[in-house]
């Protein structure tokens, strides 16, 4: 069994003040996925590249206190990627890679189109060009999960007040269509829905920041664990972690039934 956490820290030094590190140590995870570290390499002391018996691999941003992801992981990793080869969205620290041999797990972060429209059409540009990755990635053979903030709510029971944001990025028609392109035609498995089919059960990882959005769980589903097939049809538990906040974002930890 191996167990798979991804957690959107919204900076990695502020989720540690906010308790997140202890959190990690009593996971028993074997791969921790951590997206917008808002750090560099200098940044980072001990405590935040070895976690409860995990090593982490980082993609840094160019731009300082920006994006950035992480992997931590149990095992060594055989191959380390940084980057999928476009030089634009590479440079903003969005993707990481790890193949442990009998599965491969990526860290990845999508940009966000919600601060101005010059970033959703940077986002648009991202979704063209991942998807012939995802494609390449699904043709492979191996078994990977996916596991990161795409800053997508696919359908309408992943977030809360869908009917007055279907004018806003991360619910857009042709945001939603590329998702379903990537689980119809690509292939891939959303594992959480795969998990948990039920229409609607408020299974929210990302509350804005605005007004009572936490309390009265206003909330979107932003985070996700997609794979292939093979490893999807292993997953054996899921859950969103809403005991403790460490950002605006919640931890998904996946079970599956596969070997270390």
């Amino acid at each position: 069994m191996i167990r798979v956490v991804t957690l959107n820290l919204n900076g990695i030094r502020s989720a540690a003040r906010k308790g997140w590190l202890d959190w990690v140590a009593a996971q028993r995870a074997d791969v921790l996925c951590v997206q917008e570290l808002k750090a560099h390499d200098a940044d980072l002391d001990d405590s935040l590249r070895r976690i409860g018996g995990l090593r982490g691999h980082f993609h840094f941003a160019g731009k300082k206190g920006y994006s950035g992801v992480g992997l931590y992981s149990k095992k060594a990793p055989r191959v380390l990627r940084t980057g999928f080869g476009n030089d634009e969205f590479d440079g903003e620290g969005r993707y990481i890679e790890a193949d442990f041999g009998g599965f491969t797990a990526v860290s990845i972060y999508l940009p966000s189109g919600s601060s101005s429209e010059e970033r959703q059409q940077a986002k648009f540009r991202f979704m063209d060009c991942f998807l012939p990755h995802l494609v390449e990635l699904a043709a492979s053979g191996r078994e990977i999960v996916l596991c990161g903030d795409w800053n997508i709510a696919h359908m309408e029971r992943d977030l809360k007040n869908w009917r007055s944001n279907q004018k806003n990025s991360g619910f857009l028609p042709q945001e939603r269509a590329w998702l379903t392109r990537i689980f119809d035609e690509v292939g891939w498995v959303d594992v959480y829905r795969r998990l948990r089919p039920e229409a609607t059960d408020e299974s929210y990882t990302w509350w804005s920041n605005r007004g009572q959005a936490w309390a009265k769980n206003v909330g979107w589903r932003l985070d996700y664990q997609i794979a292939t097939p093979g490893i999807a049809a292993k997953a054996k538990r899921s859950e969103i972690f809403t005991a403790q906040r460490f950002s605006d974002h919640a931890p998904l930890t996946i079970d599956y039934a596969v070997r270390a």
